[in-house]
């Protein structure tokens, strides 16, 4: 159980993650070294940021209400208070680097069970339905300022509490102004054959990793080579974001890839 969530780290390390602390002073300069790489090696990319940084638990909901009520804000009952200073940050960075074209605004509402924690998931308690209202906002739609960023943050926030009350009071449906899309072939029945072969391709997966790692030494000491090696990378230089970084400025003979924007 406790390897697990070890791999998936490791392989969210591959993919360039980007890792925070939750502290705004440390995360900062690691937010700019990875926003400026991806803007510098032009890549293509998704940021999905939950600017209020938690789920929502009645104890979030509790500080988010006490957070609401010291800085004069409303309360809310389906949403916590976003922190954006995260967020106008990331779309400050990704707009100066060039390499924004817009703001997608999620909400999603579960209208029969919400499972949440890893308890419900191995008792088989599945989300029955999951609705998501998207709205794209292009770049050049949003606020130039850091103060207005904010405010269009709190606005969007609004929005999400006035959405998510009418979602659950009415009829267990977002309401849009225009025409809806319903994404194609998303049957019942192609939903069930999926799942089928998920549970099946990993069942047959994880199986014969085991057989091999048993049998075949070469696999077996495969794993452990790789083990010891994101053991190592991780405790000596924090993970492998930071390996492809160093490699990055070394090759390009970038010192520091924010270094000219300090100045």
């Amino acid at each position: 159980m406790v390897y697990f969530p070890m791999v998936l780290g490791w392989a969210m390390q591959a993919a360039a993650f980007i890792f925070i602390h939750r502290k705004w002073k440390d995360d900062k300069s690691h937010f700019e070294d990875m926003i400026d790489y991806f803007c510098d090696i032009h890549e293509p990319l998704q940021l999905l940021i939950f600017p209020e940084g938690t789920d929502l638990t009645e104890n979030n909901k509790a500080r988010s209400n006490d957070f609401a009520e010291k800085n004069g804000l409303q309360k809310y009952e389906y949403v916590l208070h976003p922190r954006t200073t995260g967020f106008t940050f990331v779309v400050d960075r990704l707009r100066e680097g060039k390499n924004l074209d817009a703001v997608h605004d999620i909400t999603v509402a579960y209208p029969y069970n919400i499972p949440q924690t890893e308890k419900h998931l191995l008792r088989g308690d599945f989300p029955r339905e999951i609705h998501f209202h998207v709205h794209r906002y292009p770049v050049d739609t949003l606020p130039t300022s850091k103060e207005d960023l904010q405010l269009w943050c709190h606005k969007r926030w609004e929005e999400k509490e006035e959405r998510l009350r009418s979602f659950y009071q009415g009829e267990k449906a977002f309401r849009f102004p225009g025409q809806s899309t319903v994404p194609p072939c998303k049957s019942e029945l192609r939903v069930l054959v999926v799942k089928l072969l998920s549970i099946l391709y990993w069942t047959l997966f994880c199986s014969a990793m085991c057989l091999l790692v048993y049998w075949y030494s070469p696999v077996w000491w495969y794993f452990i080579i790789s083990i010891v090696f994101f053991v190592l990378q991780e405790r000596i230089f924090g993970g492998l974001e930071f390996i492809e970084l160093a490699c990055y400025r070394f090759f390009h003979k970038h010192p520091h890839l924010n270094s000219k924007k300090n100045k």
